[in-house]
């Protein structure tokens, strides 16, 4: 069932909205500032795409009414796959459309003071702790117009809180299921790690619907306090037809460390930031993606590590294919302020294309402000090599499965140092989906 919303996104529904939710009244306002910003704030400009003509903002329906699973059972067969990444699932959310549809977390962690929850609840239930990291350390609301509509209109996601010296062992996994034509999300994903402490977490977003004609704003913010150590795993497969805008941002503390491991498979146009800021000496952002684009779609990337301390490490690398009239823009930015000496920054980004239609252009840029430091970069864009090709034919392997080969490992380099082992897997076989 959907719940309509024929009328313009203003105050008064704002206002409305929050109060059906219960959230207090700080995120009332907070809500209501970002809608204010909204109406005067620029639209982002990803570099050399234009997105003018891409509908980041015109919708009609904001929240869809969606059943909720009683039991893993009742999931559909594509999310039950993705299920339990590393056998069985412990400590697992499951969001359909915006609603909050399973949720389970061991008495274990909740014994150690673990939260993990979606975001209402959390408003509600741990608002000074929400509060205290919302949208203050990581992506801010007044950046730009679509940043401030996602505060405003924040309408589903995740909170994931680590106390100090807490080291979870098992995957934390979190999967946003799409399967309402009419559904549009606003989504947003706060994990923050406390001092020493450590954990995986794993998300997808996935599409059971072919097509579709939704907007998809999703920020996450990951929070790594001094020595904590946050793996970030996800892996996109949103419908044809979705307008994604997605960014991802991690701040590191001393000695603490952001690994991202992105898988991204939309089928619609996507602009997608990645940015992690290396705030504390000694801090260390890796940042591995993997891309494939078919059909006429057109995506950005752009990867950041920003080196604030010292003694900190940043790498990028990032591989993706192209097929069909896809293009992609690939930004790989390593920068090193001022002051954060002896550091280092590293980036590798590859496209390779499949047609004379597809596109790929991969920018690698170095900004150093610091004369003792390290760093390098590399970046190709090319076709398949008809020299690999021929060998694999000359073997009676036929065009087509030799192509599949050639992109298997072509995106091999990445994939087989992704360090979660369930993203590993979930993202091979995507890529065999969508080369086939």
């Amino acid at each position: 069932m959907t719940t309509e919303t024929n009328l313009s996104f203003d105050k008064d529904f704002v206002r409305s909205f929050s109060k059906e939710s219960n959230e207090p009244a700080w995120m009332e306002e907070f809500r209501l500032n970002a809608l204010e910003l909204s109406e005067t704030l620029p639209m982002p400009r990803p570099d050399k795409t234009k997105i003018d003509k891409w509908n980041f903002t015109q919708f009609d329906t904001h929240t869809v009414a969606s059943q909720a699973f009683t039991a893993l059972s009742e999931l559909p067969e594509e999310v039950k796959t993705l299920v339990g990444v590393d056998g069985v699932p412990k400590n697992l959310y499951i969001q359909r459309n915006q609603t909050p549809a399973y949720l389970s977390l061991t008495e274990d962690l909740k014994e150690k003071g673990v939260i993990f929850t979606d975001i209402f609840t959390a408003v509600r239930e741990h608002s000074e702790l929400v509060q205290k990291y919302l949208m203050v350390d990581g992506v801010k609301k007044d950046e730009h117009r679509l940043t401030a509509l996602h505060a405003a209109l924040l309408n589903g996601g995740a909170f994931l809180y680590i106390p100090k010296n807490v080291e979870i062992a098992e995957p934390i996994q979190a999967i946003y299921l799409h399967d309402d034509v009419e559904a549009n999300l606003i989504n947003h994903v706060l994990v923050v790690a406390d001092n020493n402490s450590s954990v995986t977490y794993v998300e997808n977003y996935i599409s059971t619907v072919e097509n579709a004609n939704g907007v998809f704003n999703i920020v996450t913010e990951v929070i790594a306090k001094d020595g904590a150590k946050v793996q970030y795993g996800a892996v996109d497969t949103l419908a044809k037809g979705i307008t994604t805008y997605v960014n991802r941002r991690g701040s590191a503390g001393r000695d603490a460390r952001i690994e991202w491991s992105l898988g991204l498979m939309n089928e619609g146009n996507t602009i997608s930031e990645n940015t992690t800021n290396l705030v504390g000496d000694g801090a260390i952002g890796d940042t591995k993606t993997v891309v494939v684009g078919r059909g006429e779609q057109t995506q950005n990337f752009t990867t950041k590590v920003v080196h604030y301390g010292k003694n900190t490490e940043g790498y990028i690398l990032k591989h993706g294919v192209m097929k069909d009239s896809a293009s992609s823009i690939f930004n790989g930015i390593g920068h090193i302020l001022h002051g954060a000496s002896k550091s280092n920054a590293e980036q590798e980004s590859r496209v390779l294309m499949l047609s004379e239609k597809a596109r790929g252009d991969a920018n690698p840029i170095l900004l150093i402000d610091e004369d003792d430091v390290t760093a390098g970069h590399a970046a190709s864009v090319g076709r398949v090599d008809p020299v690999q090709l021929y060998y694999l034919m000359s073997r009676g392997i036929p065009k087509k499965e030799a192509e599949r080969l050639v992109i298997h490992g072509f995106l091999a380099p990445v994939v087989n140092q992704l360090p979660i082992e369930g993203v590993k897997k979930q993202l091979t076989a995507v890529i065999e989906r969508k080369v086939r």
